[in-house]
Order: C-alpha cells, then sequence, then structure tokens
C-alpha cells in the first residue's frame, strides 16, 4: 500500500511548497500606476532592485495563509494545557471594543483635548489594577511583563540611589521565572540564586542567609513556577524589609489570585502584571504583551513617565514630575503604552465585574486541581498537597520505559492536542507543567485526562518505539530543535530548495 499520496497532501491538509517559490514575475493583487520619479532624501542611496518579496495573485495569497493556519494549533481549536503562562480564551467582545472608531484609529500625537476618552481608558485601567492589587501607583507604560520587571528594578534602583546607595546584589529564587535574573542584570545588579525547599517553596533559611545590607532587591514569583503559593511571603517580606531592601513580585500568576489576595496587603513593593495573562488579551503569535507594574508607597515617587492625571481641566498626560516628592526616574518607552491591549483588558475587567475575576481564579486553581487529583495515581506529581493554578508532574513514572517527557509531548501532538510545558521550571527532572485554565469546561478536562492516562499505559507497557517516532499525523513530521537552533536556515536561496515532502 502506498505510503503517501500522489500529491503529497493527506486529506484536507494541503501540501504547497514556499511561499518564494511560488512567485511568478509581473503577478500581483492590485494594479497601482507607477510612481512619480522623485529626488530621494537619501541621494543615491534609494534601492533600485527589486526587495526579493514574491508575486502573487490575492487567490494565492489567501490560500497560502489558509492552509498555514490549518498547520497551527490555536485556543480557538482546543485546550492550550502550556504551564505557568495563561493561555486564555479571548473573548470576542474585546476585540469589538478594541475596533471602534476612535479607539482604534488614534494617534499618541493629537491634541489631549482630542483624546480625553482615550486618556480616561488608561486612567479606569489603572484604576482596577491599583485596587486589585491594593497599591497606590502604577506605570503602564511597560511593553511586556519582562519590562515591568525591568521597571520596577529602576525604580528600586532609583530610590536606593535616592538614598545613597544603589546596592549590589538582587536574590531570585529557583522557583521564580526566568526573566528575572536576566532583568536584574539588565538593571546592574550582580544576580544570587535561593535554593526551593523539598515543598517546592522559597528556602527560607538560605534567604535570610543571604540577606545583607548589598542585597537592593528580593525577587519572588508568587504562586510560584512550580504552581504553589509561596506561604512564607509575610515572613520573607518582613525579612527583606529589615536590611531596607525592596520587595519585588512577577505578577505573571496573578491570575490564580485575582480577587482572593491583594499583593499589597503581603508587603510587596512592585509588581508587573501581564495583561494576557490575567486579563485576557491576545499574546505571542495573536498580539503585543503588556506588563504595567504597580507601586508601594515606598515607591511610588519613583514612577516613571508618562502617566494619566485627572484634574479640574479634565484628563492629561504628564511628562513630567507632578507632585513635591515626585521623583521619577524616567521613562520606560516612548508615549503611553500598549494602548489596544488597554482596551481589550479593560473590557474584560468590566464585563467581568469584581464577582467574576474573583471567580474566574477560583475555577483556574480547581481546574488544575482537577487535573492534580485525576492524574496523581497515573503521573508522579513533584509535590504534596493541592496546587494553584498549574500542576506539576515529573517524569518518574516514565522511569525504565524508554520514553522521556519529549517523546511524551510528541505523541500528544499526534492526539491533537497541544503539549504542556516541558522541562520547566528546573528544579524538577524532566517537568510537565500542566495549566488547565478556568476557561475550560469539565468534558474538555476529562479528555485530556483519558489521553494523558492512555498515553502513559502506553509507556509502561513498553511501546517506546511508538513515542520515539511521534508525531506521525502532522504535516511534518519529527523535528530535531537541537539542530534548529544550533544550524538555523536565516535566508532561503531558490537553488537551494528542496522538494517538501511531507514524510
Amino acid at each position: 500500500m502506498p505510503t503517501r499520496t500522489i500529491t503529497g497532501n493527506r486529506g484536507l491538509q494541503v501540501e504547497a511548497t514556499l511561499i518564494f517559490e511560488q512567485d511568478t514575475p509581473g503577478v500581483t493583487a492590485v494594479d497601482l500606476p507607477d510612481p512619480p520619479k522623485v529626488k530621494g532624501r537619501l541621494g543615491d542611496m534609494g534601492r533600485d532592485e527589486a526587495i526579493g518579496l514574491p508575486n502573487l495573485s490575492e487567490p494565492e495569497v489567501v490560500r497560502h495563509y489558509m492552509r498555514l493556519s490549518q498547520k497551527n494549533y490555536a485556543i480557538d481549536l482546543g485546550m492550550y494545557p502550556l504551564g505557568s503562562c495563561t493561555m486564555k480564551h479571548n473573548p470576542r467582545l474585546n476585540e469589538k471594543m478594541a475596533r471602534l472608531p476612535g479607539l482604534s484609529d488614534l494617534h499618541p500625537l493629537q491634541p489631549e483635548s482630542t483624546v480625553q476618552g482615550a486618556l480616561e481608558l488608561i486612567e479606569t485601567c489603572a484604576h482596577w489594577l491599583r485596587v486589585l492589587t491594593n497599591m497606590p501607583a502604577v506605570a503602564m507604560s511597560p511593553a511586556a511583563g519582562a519590562h515591568g520587571e525591568l521597571c520596577g528594578l529602576m525604580a528600586i534602583r532609583a530610590a536606593l540611589e535616592d538614598q545613597g546607595n544603589p546596592r549590589k546584589k538582587v536574590l531570585v529564587p529557583e522557583s521564580a521565572h526566568g526573566t528575572n535574573p536576566a532583568s536584574a542584570a539588565l538593571c546592574g545588579y550582580a544576580v544570587e540564586s535561593i535554593p526551593a525547599n523539598a515543598q517546592g517553596r522559597v528556602d527560607l533559611d538560605a534567604l535570610k542567609e543571604k540577606l545583607d545590607t548589598d542585597v537592593a532587591a528580593v525577587m519572588l514569583t508568587n504562586p510560584n513556577t512550580c504552581g504553589l503559593f509561596e506561604n512564607d511571603i509575610l515572613e520573607i517580606a518582613e525579612a527583606v524589609h529589615a536590611v531596607g531592601a525592596y520587595f519585588y513580585c512577577d505578577g505573571a500568576n496573578f491570575n490564580a489570585i485575582v480577587g482572593r489576595v491583594r499583593p499589597g496587603d503581603l508587603g510587596i513593593d512592585c509588581m508587573h502584571i501581564n495583561l494576557h495573562k490575567t486579563f485576557s488579551t491576545p499574546h505571542g503569535g495573536g498580539g503585543p504583551g503588556s506588563g504595567p507594574t504597580v507601586f508601594s508607597e515606598a515607591l511610588a515617587p519613583f514612577v516613571p513617565v508618562p502617566y494619566v492625571v485627572h484634574d479640574a481641566d479634565g484628563f492629561r498626560m504628564v511628562e513630567h514630575e507632578s507632585r513635591s516628592d515626585a521623583k521619577p526616574f524616567g521613562r520606560m518607552k516612548a508615549f503611553h503604552g500598549q494602548f489596544g491591549v488597554f482596551v481589550r483588558a479593560l473590557s474584560y475587567m468590566m464585563s467581568m465585574g469584581s464577582d467574576g475575576l474573583r471567580q474566574a481564579s477560583a475555577d483556574a486553581v480547581l481546574s488544575a486541581n482537577y487535573l492534580l487529583a485525576r492524574l496523581g495515581d497515573t503521573l508522579t506529581p513533584s509535590f504534596g498537597g493541592p496546587c494553584m493554578h498549574e500542576a506539576l508532574f515529573d517524569d518518574r513514572f516514565l522511569k525504565d520505559t524508554g520514553v522521556s517527557t519529549l517523546d511524551f509531548a510528541k505523541a500528544m501532538i499526534d492526539e491533537g492536542v497541544h503539549p504542556m510545558t516541558m522541562y520547566f521550571p528546573l528544579v524538577v527532572h524532566g517537568a510537565l507543567l500542566m495549566e488547565p485554565t478556568e476557561t475550560e469546561s469539565r468534558e474538555s478536562l476529562d479528555g485530556f485526562i483519558e489521553m494523558v492516562k492512555g498515553l502513559a499505559a502506553r509507556a509502561a507497557n513498553g511501546d517506546a518505539g511508538y513515542f520515539k517516532n511521534a508525531p506521525r499525523m502532522t504535516p511534518r513530521r519529527r523535528l530535531d530543535e537541537t539542530a534548529a537552533a544550533r544550524s538555523p536556515v536565516l535566508r532561503w536561496k531558490k537553488e537551494d530548495s528542496a522538494q517538501n515532502t511531507s514524510e
């Protein structure tokens, strides 16, 4: 029996060449008049030769991107169990609001009198973030989570410099997000790691041992990347403040505690909030990130500009010191932050209400613990007790099967499910980190659980070859990620192009 079709197609999964290989000189989707000859401002530096874009008709362009969409997994297609990064449903209401005239067609250099609604929207979104965190100040301009981390650390550095000593180091627990040490290093600090204890949380004794007057800040993720709440957080805050340092919290997992715990009540001095992880805005291939950063009273004077103020003259964006105690360290980026993301996040907040946001957190935690309970007798949970928004397993259940965590994940692709996060956090060997999110039904979770249990049984029964050859049913077979990372092909050449196959 033939192993492949004549065309290379597999049913409705159509095989196609690269878009550059579809080039037909002279073909175009539109006819435009030749532009007039003008002398460029750069003199003779203008481009005379073609830039290498393919010449395609409109149907060819549409079909190309439609075929690509059929090869992509998406939250609109099925469950997205990636851990630590909430790949949440993006409500269509948010998109409708973001496309409203007067919001979608603004320019940041318009006179403030013509954008009063937009400024009020930014301030309203900021108000919700201040209330939910119980923090008095917020910088809306950071463009993503790591940018928010940098914003918080720059405010901490400015505060310490104002006291006459910027200090030298930042402590980062092993269970924190991986961008934390990078942000600290970028801000000029030496980074020291704090180990986790047997329960997957910060080793309090190890932390206290490293706390001294050279420490500028401790960066903690709570709930942490093991999906666990840091039970000693109040004592950690007290110890950090006792040496004159500041307490930074990575808010990437704020989704798990919204409406349940206010970070400001925990002694936290600043925290960035990933709007895509907690307030339903698209991220990654779906849209930009946004990382507003909230600040305690101690750091509020150092919040970067610009920010919105409201007075008798209306809403206005402040680009300079507006209070007698204000000492902003500068600005994080041009203009006012990711406005389209603010529209979507505020739409979600207002449509959910405080009770809905509180319920969403509860549902996220319930879903994760449902996975933990149902899979606990088949997989090997990394830590005892309940979890928060994500369930963490290690690879002990695969011992002596010849199947690795990567093999297991590849087999999940054949089952039509995006794999969970693999090999992270690093404190757990062969980690499988699953975050079901609050948007999945019980039926959806049950289907995922039965699939995982079935694959685990297949591995236990000695069918390692099945996993080593997975995935089989995708448009492309198993790729060598290591070779792709070490020897990437960054430029396509027609003469080097090989015939695409799906074998």
